[in-house]
């Protein structure tokens, strides 16, 4: 018997600044998933940022300010894959 898919547990945006396109993160060991307002999530890996890019971007998620502006400005599409 298969076992049943966890849903992914985001951690709720802080949106500091107010006006972020990102909603919610998920933060693994090589990367992380990020859910943006309009629902898309995208997955980011060491292998597809560079983990300076990935580092930065997990910093700027615990910290609640910051990450959406950083995605559009120095990740775009450097996203290992679009999950939703």
């Amino acid at each position: 018997m298969l076992t049943p898919k966890r849903p992914k547990q985001y951690k709720k945006y802080k949106n500091l600044g107010g006006k972020s396109t990102v909603e919610g993160y998920e933060i693994a060991k090589d990367g992380m998933t990020v859910r943006f307002t309009d629902r898309s999530e995208y997955r980011y890996t060491n292998q597809s940022a560079g983990p300076d890019k990935i580092g930065k971007m997990k910093t700027l998620a615990t910290a609640g300010k910051g990450l959406g502006t950083y995605i559009a400005a120095d990740v775009k599409d450097t996203y290992l894959r679009r999950v939703r």
